[in-house]
């Protein structure tokens, strides 16, 4: 990797952009102002929106530029830092990149300088299970490690701690790898469905952003590919790196598999599936992955506790509490149909689900076609309710398999109608299969949002 002085020197006295006041984007100004350069932070939010932090970069020399029409000043800057879904043939990042700026994002400067050694997961489905549970393994085994990229703190700015000895694990979005064209130690890749169709151009462009995780990897580096997904086991003819191969589904001769109860790790007994503390087939593809990714520097004993130990990711088919007898589950992470396959399979029984939110402009025929069997009732809101609707609607159609639907207009009324149709023994889920983005601002503020509406009941 490169020496993180030569970025030092480059960017000392420049005018730098930083597109998006955001979570980690914050901790990216402030470190750049560290390092010499003149910055201007772009939002669409207003300054009292920002509050207190556009006070703090103000007393520190940063200009903002904000409001709805905020990107017709991104002219004349040297370097641009863009925020992750910010897609790069916008029409104010070409005239930009037409003036001769330098465009890049954090993520990718945070990569190009890393001493450590970088895993990098990305996927559809799992892929922050699968990151932190390769957190867990490392730190486990006793390594310092640091966990980033959509989850985790952004790291840039802590570029100069981490040490060649250290470990670091990033989950890596479609959005971040859209631009990335740099190598990465371990690439891992889930799994792929159709996911963010709302961003993307097409199918084809969303595989081609994830592509770019192992792409620029060379033949020491390694990929893991979940052998039981057609896309992403396509991969294999255009990979340089060594391929690791996982499958829920099939004996591997190498690499990680589950068979008749148990996982095994190239022939090696890990653990029993009984044994796992998160349930679920799809925890036990996300644990297959973790193993394969880092049995270079994990021991199986090690393995074998942490998923004896590890409880879960919170958002994630969490036990919220148990009133009445009636269990309550937030699965707010699962913001598509094929994330929400897995949580009712986790379940292995019909559950009552609470579903919908932002349309990402995904089909839900499969939530219907495979999931009526885990559905005792369905409860929908958002602005995707009648899409989901229609999709159950036309298995009663199609099929004469009829599915009670109750449509409500918030969350509130959601939970308590849950209630109402509970009874002793049942299970209801949160498990959205969208994103929040038209009630909450993210994924988290609607699941703990749920929580304390469920907790007040």
């Amino acid at each position: 990797m490169k020496d993180f002085c030569e970025f030092k020197k480059f960017i000392n006295g420049k005018n730098v952009a930083v597109v998006g006041i955001g979570v980690s984007n914050i901790p990216l100004i402030n470190f750049l102002v560290k390092l010499g350069a003149n910055v201007t932070g772009f939002d669409m939010k207003s300054e009292e929106a920002l509050g207190e932090v556009a006070v703090d970069f103000k007393k520190k020399g940063v200009k903002l530029e904000l409001g709805e029409k905020y990107l017709e000043k991104l002219t004349g800057y040297e370097v641009i830092f863009k925020t992750p879904s910010m897609r790069i043939d916008c029409e104010a990042l070409v005239r930009a990149k037409k003036e001769g700026a330098y465009i890049t994002s954090e993520m990718e400067e945070f990569v190009r300088y890393c001493k450590g050694k970088i895993y990098a997961i990305t996927g559809s489905d799992g892929k922050t299970t699968t990151t932190t549970i390769i957190s867990k393994l490392l730190e486990a085994e006793g390594y310092k490690t640091w966990v980033g990229g959509n989850i985790g703190t952004p790291l840039f700015s802590n570029i100069e701690e981490i040490d060649e000895n250290h470990m670091v694990v990033l989950e890596l979005s479609s959005f971040q790898l859209m631009t990335m064209n740099l190598p990465v130690d371990v690439a891992v890749v889930t799994n792929l469905a159709p996911n963010h169709l709302d961003m993307h151009k097409d199918m084809q462009e969303y595989i081609d952003a994830k592509k770019n995780i192992f792409l620029y990897q060379s033949n020491d580096s390694v990929l893991v590919l979940n052998r039981e997904n057609d896309i992403t086991y396509g991969f294999e003819s255009e990979a340089k790196a060594e391929i690791r191969e996982f499958s829920s589904k099939k004996v591997l001769e190498n690499g990680a598999y589950f068979n008749e109860g148990v996982l095994y790790l190239d022939g090696n007994v890990v653990c029993k599936k009984d044994d796992i503390v998160i349930k679920g087939m799809h925890n036990v593809e996300n644990y297959l992955a973790a193993f394969t990714a880092t049995k270079d520097d994990v021991e199986i004993k090690t393995m074998k506790k942490v998923a004896e130990s590890f409880a879960g990711v919170e958002h994630r088919c969490e036990l919220v509490r148990e009133l009445d007898g009636v269990k309550y589950y937030n699965d707010s992470i699962a913001s598509s149909p094929t994330r929400t396959l897995a949580g009712l399979f986790a379940f292995e029984r019909k559950v009552i689900l609470i579903a919908g939110g932002y349309d990402k402009h995904i089909p839900f025929e499969p939530l219907a076609e495979e999931g009526y069997p885990f559905i005792k009732e369905l409860i929908l809101l958002g602005d995707t309710k009648e899409l989901i609707k229609e999709a159950f609607d036309k298995l009663t159609l199609n099929k004469n398999i009829n599915i009670p639907i109750v449509i409500v207009d918030s969350l509130e009324e959601a939970v308590n109608k849950a209630k109402e149709i509970a009874q002793s023994g049942d299970i209801v889920t949160l498990s959205p299969a969208c994103a929040s983005f038209d009630m909450f601002p993210n994924f988290a503020v609607r699941g703990n949002r749920f929580k304390e509406i469920v907790n007040s009941l």
